[in-house]
């Protein structure tokens, strides 16, 4: 038999996609009486809703809002509790919901629904460093701190040879994925059945237990195919909670499909982020200080906040170091995870500080990176359970062609463009929660694996199958892969690259000791928890890490960014599948690049939430922004990770790509532009100091 793991094969559901026969969140067959709902949002940016009203229609079976909603019971996340307050904390926000009897007439219902609304005020909701909100929380996403300080790093820098101390920020991100959050929701004798488009049926499924005050086994929560997430489906969200009150309400099935206008305001966002970075090292580039002040916003109503001076922990050795994170309550909906959440935005801000000392010091940007390589994790002073930043560093250098470089900004011109290369590290850390899983026998011989994942694109019903199958000693069309079903064996959701460590784990385990059994045999089965195995693990710095290189050509008479060629080289461990893993970094390295060049929430100072709410002024990359992009990755065997060896690939990608291009930036102008995205004003408004004057003269024909 042939080892899966490590095999390109196709996706199981890879058919049943392009074919349509994979059923998505708000694709269930009608039921009998099915009913549309269409939210109502609210349209002044902070006030009271005071009434709501809708004139009679025959078509129209239920206008909910605050006055007449049921009541839910608690739950930690507030913006869960949709209709249980008159509050408007931001524009966008629900205020209530029109239940029809076809998607046509809710969506017309409630833009006839009249809400009448009191105390009404100018929306406080700019971001600053100085801002009176302005607060420490208990901790940061992930649980991880929120201040660590380490040496002096204030003594540190002002006796350093050469400091760079400068701000850097980074704008809101949307991510709108394809399939947009919908749900549909059935009671049925006391029990609640949604189809949701969730990264984690089982969370949702402990969340609508809690708010419709009912045992969690009366809860069923199906995401069978979800079309992206990228975080936005990281949790429960406020149309799965609507549209179950809306079935109950009306006692028919309810779907309930957000339109795209929705994801911008509901559904959370990248928060933006200002970062004060400032590192201080002698003459030969050496760090003796590293500070990184984060700055960045949360609602009114619910805290959120990205571990956004985390990876600037783990990154380079120094031994004056400070992190620190602030949160700003502002009347804003509140953010959420984005693919790389905090480090995404954090490494933006470090990795074009450590360009810049290379630039001062006059030092290659990779030998600076490379002589700060720690021998331990700085933060916690523990080894790394493997650590391949100069290996990723210098096989990219050379795979890209770094030595042709010209460290001189503007020196490379081709035509009416200047030419430059950038470079950045990445690094994001191995989370592995508990998770369980069943496996079972058959009659026709084949194996079923059952674990409530969520695959939301990435593959996961494909690697499982793999990982099963390799435990099993089995071919891979032996195994068949059950997955988003909350009744399944209870998994952690889908994120924080951490799926198929944690889900394959359980798996794994499963699958050894039905194996143990003997052999196979109809209706032998078996089922696994790995809590003890997650919590048993050695006390060890577990992240993986790559290089990012990037390509620019740049404008000379508009200052435009166009991303010539992109690589990223990482070390993730063990590869379960080369086509997926690809796909995956591939996908996060464009993210990257929407970061750099062109997404931008821009926000509505006046009338509260953003002003482009939509793909038509909300841009993101296309195939034709970047047409070289690669990424591959070190052969890497780490053994103190999940039994499979793999590291998580889904974020990595997306950390570190938009420092890399814009460094190339910088490389290829000399502009320096601190504040994404870099937008040709951005560029042109350095261009006349900065581009040498034969570029300038090349254009103007000189």
């Amino acid at each position: 038999m042939t080892a899966s793991i490590g095999q390109s094969i196709q996706r199981t559901e890879s058919i049943a996609k392009v074919t349509g026969r994979a059923r998505y969140a708000a694709e269930q067959p009608p039921a009998v009486g099915q009913l549309y709902a269409w939210y109502v949002p609210a349209t002044v940016p902070v006030g009271t809703v005071e009434h709501v009203e809708l004139a009679t229609d025959p078509v129209v079976h239920a206008v909910l809002w605050h006055g007449n909603a049921e009541k839910l019971g608690d739950v930690e996340d507030v913006e869960l509790h949709v209709l249980q307050s008159h509050t408007v904390a931001y524009r966008g926000q629900i205020v209530a919901v029109v239940v029809a009897e076809t998607l046509q007439a809710a969506r017309a219902a409630a833009a006839q629904v009249q809400v009448r609304y009191t105390d009404v005020r100018s929306p406080d909701n700019t971001l600053t460093a100085e801002h009176r909100s302005l607060y420490a929380p208990k901790s940061v996403n992930a649980g991880f701190p929120t201040d660590v300080t380490i040496g002096d790093p204030d003594a540190a820098l002002a006796s350093a040879e050469h400091v760079v101390d400068n701000w850097y920020s980074t704008a809101p991100m949307h991510n709108s994925p394809m399939e947009p959050h919908a749900t549909t929701a059935q009671w049925s004798e006391g029990v609640l059945t949604v189809w949701d488009s969730t990264q984690a049926p089982s969370g949702v499924q402990g969340d609508l237990a809690t708010v419709f005050g009912l045992e969690p086994e009366n809860v069923r929560v199906i995401a069978e195919n979800v079309g992206g997430g990228f975080g936005a489906k990281g949790s429960t969200r406020p149309n799965a909670v609507l549209a179950a009150m809306a079935a109950r309400a009306t006692g028919k099935t309810v779907k309930l499909v957000l339109p795209r206008q929705a994801l911008f305001d509901v559904v959370g966002y990248r928060t933006p982020t200002l970062n004060h970075v400032r590192l201080g090292a002698d003459s030969s580039g050496t760090l003796a200080a590293i500070a990184h002040d984060s700055f960045q916003q949360t609602s009114t109503i619910f805290e959120f906040c990205e571990q956004t001076s985390e990876s600037t922990r783990h990154i380079y050795a120094a031994p004056n170091r400070r992190t620190n994170h602030r949160l700003a309550q502002l009347d804003v909906g509140t953010p959420r995870w984005m693919r790389a959440p905090g480090e995404a935005p954090g490494m933006f801000a470090v990795e074009t500080a450590i360009d810049e000392l290379a630039v001062a010091t006059g030092i290659d940007p990779i030998d600076l990176r490379i002589r700060n390589e720690p021998d331990v994790d700085p933060a916690s002073g523990n080894p790394f359970s493997s650590r391949s930043v100069v290996q990723c560093l210098r096989e990219g250098a050379e795979k890209f062609g770094w030595d042709h470089r010209d460290s001189t900004p503007g020196r490379r011109t081709e035509g009416n463009v200047l030419v430059g290369m950038g470079v950045a590290t990445a690094s994001y850390p191995v989370l592995i929660s508990p998770s369980t899983a069943a496996a079972r026998v058959e009659q026709d011989g084949s194996i079923r694996v059952s674990v409530a994942a969520s695959d939301i694109g990435t593959g996961a019903r494909t690697v499982l199958r793999q990982i099963a199958a390799d435990a099993l000693e089995v071919d891979a069309d032996t195994v068949t892969l059950e997955l988003g079903d909350s009744a399944l064996p209870k998994a952690p959701g889908a994120g924080g690259s951490s799926g198929t460590s944690s889900w394959g784990w359980a798996v794994t385990k499963v699958c050894h000791a039905l194996k143990d059994q003997g052999p196979f045999q109809p209706g032998n089965s078996a089922e696994a928890d790995t809590t003890d195995d997650v919590e048993g693990q050695k006390e060890l710095a577990r992240m993986a890490f790559g290089a990012q290189f990037a390509e620019v050509a740049v404008d000379i008479d508009t200052g435009e960014v166009r991303v010539r060629r992109m690589l990223g080289v990482f070390g993730i461990g063990a590869v379960m599948n080369p086509r997926l893993a690809r796909s995956q970094l591939i996908g996060g390295m464009t993210f990257g690049l929407g970061m750099a060049l062109m997404e931008n929430g821009i926000v509505d100072h006046e009338f509260g939430g953003f002003a482009n709410h939509d793909l038509a002024e909300y841009h993101i990359p296309a195939c034709a922004d970047v047409t070289d992009l690669e990424a591959v990755w070190i052969d890497e065997v780490d053994t103190e990770l999940a039994p499979m060896g793999g590291k998580g690939i889904g974020e990595i990608g997306a950390v570190g790509s938009s420092a890399a291009i814009g460094n190339a930036v910088y490389n290829a102008t000399g502009v320096r532009v601190r504040d994404l995205p870099i937008t040709l004003d951005k560029v042109l408004t350095q261009w006349s100091d900065q581009v040498p004057q034969a570029a300038l003269n090349h254009s103007t024909g000189r």
